[in-house]
């Protein structure tokens, strides 16, 4: 808001000069993060997506996943899709099998169902997430593929490429599940606060954005019911610079 005080000056019924005092006048403010750093968000489904690094297994990756709220990701929406393929995930060249591609693990298993002449089965999801399976009934089998094993894990390929992002091209492989690889966590929006700290349903907090002064409930991920302080410029001080994360308090710059 304003830091300064504005006088005006207007004229009453009696003839006698009015002055009023506007001070801080409070100003829309807008809410920069519904996800704790290093994810990434996407309204369509209002959830946030995480890629890891650390290369892991299928089952260890599902762990990692379960311990930050979420899951290894499943997808509802050929939109939802496109926006984890037109992501950049920072990810290491060490982490590719070559250095134009990536594959993380997602939430899905192939079921092998028969043997015979060819690889026989069905895509299922592996754990919470969508109902619906969202992928190709054929797909490209791992290297590391073992005849004892009757359960496949799922790995979405991607491009590094910004042309081969933009048409959203990808692959699914079917991989021997212990083999170690990045993979794709999913967890519902949440509340974060302007420490970047994760809050929980139902509490009070001040929300990631412009204005540390601003006290908020947080329900559905969303800060709702929101209160504002206002706050007086510091007193005997020309210049002076705001905290930009703790309400009220100032750095006087005066020598």
């Amino acid at each position: 808001g304003k830091e300064n005080v504005d006088s005006r000056h207007n004229r009453g019924r009696g003839g006698e000069t009015t002055r009023f005092h506007t001070v801080n006048v409070a100003q829309p403010v807008r809410f920069s993060r519904k996800c704790p750093t290093g994810w990434h968000h996407y309204e369509g489904t209002a959830s946030c997506y995480r890629v890891y690094l650390n290369g892991e297994n299928y089952w260890d990756a599902v762990q990692t996943c379960q311990r930050v709220n979420g899951s290894l990701a499943t997808f509802t929406a050929d939109q939802e899709l496109r926006f984890i393929l037109a992501q950049e995930w920072d990810l290491e060249e060490k982490a590719f099998v070559r250095k134009d591609q990536r594959r993380f693990w997602v939430g899905y298993q192939y079921v092998i169902t028969n043997r015979n002449h060819s690889l026989e089965g069905h895509w299922e999801v592996a754990y919470k997430g969508s109902s619906e399976v969202f992928l190709p009934p054929d797909p490209i089998f791992g290297t590391a593929m073992s005849e004892k094993e009757n359960v496949l894990c799922a790995q979405l390929q991607c491009f590094r490429f910004p042309t081969l992002r933009h048409h959203g091209l990808h692959s699914w492989y079917a991989e021997n599940c212990y083999e170690k690889s990045s993979f794709l966590c999913k967890r519902s929006q949440t509340c974060v606060d302007i420490k970047d700290n994760i809050v929980d349903e139902g509490y009070y907090f001040t929300p990631k954005g412009n204005d540390p002064c601003l006290s908020c409930t947080c329900h559905n991920g969303e800060p709702e019911m929101c209160v504002a302080a206002l706050c007086e410029r510091p007193q005997g001080c020309q210049q002076y610079r705001k905290d930009p994360k703790e309400c009220c308090k100032f750095t006087c710059l005066d020598p």
